[in-house]
């Protein structure tokens, strides 16, 4: 390489220091924002999770309570301790002869025979590592009880874990009798600072027994649903500028075994309704969060479902025939887009009116299973036949979704193939250019789970460079990729939460942040045209990637450069069709592929913005070592 200089960090590039920089021969980028290729998939950036690393119930779903349904494990009811103040006397046991429902056929038994003001007795939960409390704020609660006897009152509480203090609390009367629906709110006053530190008390000052199911405890949720979600995560996924949700994910759709697959109707109706399931990560999904709220969670963020319905393949290989052992799973996918799509005069479409929801979802995507590569069975084409089928039959204007490919023709054929990338950075650099040249046929391609990984709990900085160079190829390929997803895309960072590393984002119950995966992935969904332009670049250093697309309604040139390297990259740049004067830059810089972000540094790499001047005459720029950069250029 010629003129090589060493220079020092007294050169200054996007507000960065650049350590140990080159000078070199520039690489020469070529912009042509007047020369569209094809048109950019209008959905491809989305979402896809799953019930892993406490996504769900002790994640996104808002709900305070662990085990609000008291099961059992080895040492007893998980989550749940007695409340025994001064000389208060009781004991608490599992009754398997009643509950409030026939889906919750069970209860917890409190047998209190001795208490009195001062001597309170009862239960403690913990919440899922903490509950936040946060100053004047009201936090909605229920539970159902069944009560024997005259026992007056029970007390609701929130009560700090380090000193002890009450921070909020609500007297509920009790009624003797019959199951019953209790509900209650608990209002914080002022608070120093927010805190996961505090747990909820339900305690009694009378003799007495009393069984309990069902207890709940919810903060403020987003757009204030009832049974809502967390509002900062949703605040988060909002920003990432998602067209779609994958719902309601990869293996939490199969389970472990054929009991275990994602029986929706099940996971609809009152909560009190719902049995839960166990889900293949290693704990119980209470559904809480079931398919109307991953329906309404899609309404709240304006985007479409691409709903995965149940194939019969389980994830310890088993597997349903296909044929008539497999129609009434074919029947549960057809009712299931009816739930989704139907209006009121149909039979499920009238259920989900009773539910709360009146209008139907808009629906273009249904993948059928998940990862079925993973049968060596053989029977997935069969399978993916015999429900396409009836799909299609019914709703001929579906797109069906493949999770491999398979030899079916016909009406039945699949429109769409998923593919699954989980990638070092290095791996993912090698990766970037795999669609360039792949056929464009009849079937396109669903990126339905793609990470760079090795940091831990969430990306690091390595990681976002790989995610952002895969994303390049994505954006440039996106006639033929409609849509692509990251996953996982939540992690609870306590202790004992994770099951798998790298996650987009993480938190625990007081508050969230984003890795440097997430702020590439915002950045790029925020700043995409409608078409891929002609661009060309040319020496260039290994790991230096391009993205160029246009949107005529913003007028407006997006131009992603990502340097893995760890030289800056000098570049003569010509971009014609642009508006000579000031464009807006934002950039992601690290000094290492290890640095990152976490729950106690949330921000210790985010965007930059600032402004760069451009012309339609060959400029020099230099992109400094591990740095994403997304410019947005006004075009003529």
């Amino acid at each position: 390489m010629k003129n090589i200089v060493k220079m020092s960090c007294a050169v200054v590039l996007a507000g960065f220091c650049v350590l140990g920089a080159v000078a070199q021969a520039p690489a020469t980028l070529h912009v042509d924002a007047t020369k569209p290729l094809h048109p950019v998939s209008p959905m491809l950036y989305g979402l896809m999770t799953e019930e892993i690393n406490h996504s769900y119930d002790g994640g996104l779903y808002a709900q305070m309570i662990s085990n609000h349904v008291f099961r059992t494990n080895w040492a007893g009811v998980e989550s749940w301790g007695l409340v025994r103040n001064g000389n208060a006397k009781v004991s608490a046991d599992v009754d398997k002869t009643t509950g409030p429902s026939a889906a919750l056929p069970t209860s917890l038994k409190l047998v209190v025979s001795d208490a009195s003001a001062g001597n309170e007795a009862g239960l403690s939960n913990p919440g899922y590592w903490g509950m936040a409390v946060r100053g004047h704020t009201k936090y909605a609660g229920s539970f159902y009880a069944k009560v024997d006897g005259d026992m007056g009152t029970m007390t609701a509480r929130l009560v700090s874990d380090t000193t002890g203090a009450v921070l909020a609390q609500a007297t509920i009367a009790l009624n003797a009798g019959a199951w019953s629906q209790y509900n209650y709110t608990l209002e914080t006053g002022a608070v120093a600072s927010v805190s996961a530190a505090n747990h909820l008390e339900l305690t009694v000052t009378h003799a007495g027994t009393v069984w309990l199911q069902l207890v709940t405890l919810f903060p403020p949720t987003y757009h204030d649903r009832a049974n809502g979600n967390r509002i900062d995560l949703m605040e988060m996924m909002a920003a990432m500028h998602p067209h779609f949700l994958r719902l309601p994910g990869g293996n939490y759709l199969e389970g472990d075994t054929l009991n275990d697959w994602y029986n929706w109707p099940k996971t609809i109706g009152p909560l009190v309704d719902r049995p839960g399931h166990m889900a293949p990560w290693t704990y119980w999904s209470t559904d809480g969060l079931g398919l109307l709220e991953f329906l309404e969670w899609t309404e709240d963020l304006k985007i479409e479902p691409v709903l995965a319905v149940y194939a019969g393949y389980a994830l310890k290989h088993d597997v349903v025939k296909p044929g008539k052992d497999l129609e009434p799973y074919v029947q549960a996918a057809v009712d299931e887009v009816e739930y989704v799509t139907g209006d009121v005069t149909t039979k499920w479409g009238a259920e989900r009116a009773k539910d709360g929801h009146l209008a139907p979802f808009p629906l273009t995507y249904v993948e059928i299973g998940n990862e079925d590569w993973f049968d060596k069975s053989g029977s997935y084409d069969a399978r993916f036949a015999q429900i396409a089928t009836a799909l299609k039959k019914k709703y001929p204007q579906l797109k069906l979704i493949t999770t491999t490919p398979i030899k079916v023709s016909g009406e039945a054929a699949p429109d769409v193939l998923d593919d699954h990338y989980y990638k070092s950075p290095a791996a993912m650099f090698d990766l970037v250019h795999r669609y360039d040249d792949a056929p464009r046929g009849k079937e396109k391609i669903f990126v339905g789970e793609w990470a760079t990984r090795s940091g831990s709990p969430t990306p690091n900085f390595g990681d976002a460079l790989g995610d952002a160079a895969w994303m390049t190829g994505l954006e440039r390929n996106s006639d033929l990729i409609v849509m692509a997803s990251y996953a996982p895309l939540f992690v609870n960072v306590n202790p004992g939460a994770m099951q798998w590393p790298t996650d987009l984002i993480g938190y625990d119950a007081a508050k969230a942040y984003g890795s440097p995966s997430y702020y590439a992935q915002s950045l790029f969904a925020a700043h995409i045209g409608d078409e891929v332009v002609a661009s060309d670049v040319s020496g260039a250093q290994d790991r230096f990637f391009t993205s160029a697309t246009v949107s005529e309604k913003e007028h407006m040139l997006h131009l992603k450069l990502v340097n893995a390297s760890n030289h800056a990259q000098v570049l003569t740049m010509t971009l014609a069709g642009v508006k000579a004067g000031a464009a807006k830059m934002w950039a992601l810089h690290a000094g290492s592929f290890a640095a990152t972000n976490s729950i106690t540094q949330p921000e210790a790499i985010k965007p930059r913005e600032s402004t760069m001047q451009v012309n339609a005459a060959a400029m020099r720029h230099t992109v400094p070592a591990y740095t994403i950069e997304v410019i947005d250029v006004p075009v003529k």
